[in-house]
């Protein structure tokens, strides 16, 4: 009978390791499952997520002007890169709006004539308030922005026979 006892012990045995086994396959496929299951239900309610290189920041239009052809005209252009002009008015505080086209270039005659109200008879340079609304393209998008900025002239010439004119020297951030 031992004999027959110690079969039936390592019978017993071995059919305990195999339901252990089958206990602990059954157990993973149900964390699996769970798994599987929570990705999926959590897959509907997140956000699209976004890269920095994605998603540009919008950048305010600054302008900077250089004097060209003596002081003649200023030309205004965007001091970033990306943006391009389309249009410029120009309207100096007690003056008549300018109508700059995208090249940007202002001419002195046409801030002389906006000027013509203003004393004229200042020596060195003078400055004046104007009020600058620019269109133009940032990003493929259409943008637009006003600013005020100080336009700063002085004037040449005059005596004898000559006439007085005026000579552009700058543009600044008012």
């Amino acid at each position: 009978m031992s004999e027959s006892q110690s079969e039936e012990a390592r019978r017993k045995s071995r059919l305990r390791w195999i339901t252990l086994g089958e206990a602990i396959a059954i157990a993973a496929l149900i964390v699996s499952a769970a798994g599987v299951w929570l990705s999926w239900q959590g897959a509907d309610e997140k956000p699209p997520t976004t890269t920095i290189i994605e998603k540009q920041q919008s950048i305010p239009l600054a302008l900077r002007g250089k004097a060209e052809d003596d002081g003649r005209s200023l030309t205004i252009t965007p001091v970033e890169a990306s943006h391009a002009l389309q249009s410029l008015t120009i309207t100096p505080s007690g003056g008549a709006a300018i109508e700059v086209g995208s090249d940007g270039e202002l001419e002195a005659s046409a801030l002389m004539a906006a000027l013509a109200k203003t004393d004229s008879d200042g020596k060195g340079t003078q400055r004046v308030r104007a009020q600058i609304a620019a269109r133009y393209v940032e990003a493929g998008a259409d943008k637009s922005a006003k600013s005020s900025y100080v336009i700063t002239y002085r004037w040449e010439g005059g005596g004898l026979f000559g006439g007085r004119s005026l000579r552009l020297t700058g543009i600044a951030r008012a």
